[in-house]
């Protein structure tokens, strides 16, 4: 049996709170609950094909962004709990979705791809620069829910009560 007294397991939790206002901007009050507490006010619209203003990203940018961003931040991090020394970082991202509609029906879509080229400017060894990539994948939580089948359930408010959708 393995010593596992060294292990810590936290909960990580996000809450986020829209409201749609105007055209179709929404304003997001996120709230990290878990293990500590933050508070982050965000927005999206979209342009003018889905009837709104621009006046934030569109939401598939912040997730493209939060993707990017969280690799990168736990590049960052790990370079120095590793012992990586790194002078400068830089991420290309491509990600593509599929869209698919029929006539007037509600278009439907699904990913095709996501491609993250990484740029770390260091003198360290490939292999090390592998250790800390590999790291950061594991500990960048958008890719390992990217990474993984998940259950993502809706629920509808109704006249009688909350109803799985």
């Amino acid at each position: 049996m393995s010593d596992t007294s060294d292990i810590t397991v936290r909960e990580v939790r996000f809450d986020c709170r829209g409201t749609a206002v105007g055209k179709m901007r929404n304003e997001l009050a996120v709230t990290m609950v878990q293990p500590w507490e933050e508070r982050f006010e965000l927005a999206t619209d979209e342009g003018a094909f889905h009837g709104g203003d621009a006046t934030a990203p569109p939401p598939l940018a912040l997730f493209v962004g939060g993707l990017v961003g969280c690799l990168m931040t736990q590049i960052r991090a790990f370079s120095k709990r590793l012992k990586v020394p790194i002078r400068d970082l830089t991420v290309d991202a491509r990600i593509r979705w599929e869209w698919m509609q029929e006539g007037r029906a509600p278009y439907t879509t699904q990913p095709r791809g996501f491609e993250l080229d990484i740029d770390i400017d260091s003198d360290a060894p490939e292999a090390d620069l592998r250790a800390l990539v590999d790291a950061a994948k594991k500990g960048c939580f958008i890719e390992q829910t990217l990474s993984r089948p998940n259950a993502i359930t809706h629920r509808l408010k109704t006249a009688d009560g909350w109803v799985d959708v």
